[in-house]
């Protein structure tokens, strides 16, 4: 990462490419970043899907987070979506995990295990 002082000298937009990406200098038309990082995502996956019960910062409303899914973002959001319409609840797609509310682990890896993933029931 750059130093505090080459991200203020930095390029941010150009009359002959408009605007710029912070991160690789190129505009952003040309910018590769966010494929990069949704391979590099995708490359530290070990292939099984992470079902747990969380309810740290949501001042005690549980959700189900499905973590691991190896799958494209647009991929992942039609799951996503999917995997809430069978659970009949509201849930969010945040940085590659899927949040589910409540408490839906059961139904949800009998969901994915039919869809051919291997999924871990995981945390208390």
């Amino acid at each position: 990462m750059a130093s505090l002082q080459d991200q203020l000298r930095g390029l941010v937009y150009s009359t002959e490419h408009g605007d710029i990406c912070p991160d690789c200098r190129q505009p952003l038309a040309d910018c590769r970043c966010a494929e990069t990082a949704e391979e590099d995502r995708l490359a530290g996956l070990d292939g099984i899907v992470r079902l747990r019960r969380e309810t740290k910062g949501r001042k005690g409303k549980g959700v189900t987070l499905v973590e691991g899914v190896p799958l494209k973002a647009d991929e992942l959001k039609a799951l996503a979506k999917a995997l809430k319409k069978r659970c009949g609840t509201g849930g969010a797609l945040k940085e590659g995990v899927i949040e589910i509310q409540g408490d839906q682990r059961e139904m949800l890896k009998d969901e994915l295990e039919r869809r051919g993933f291997k999924v871990k029931l995981a945390g208390g």
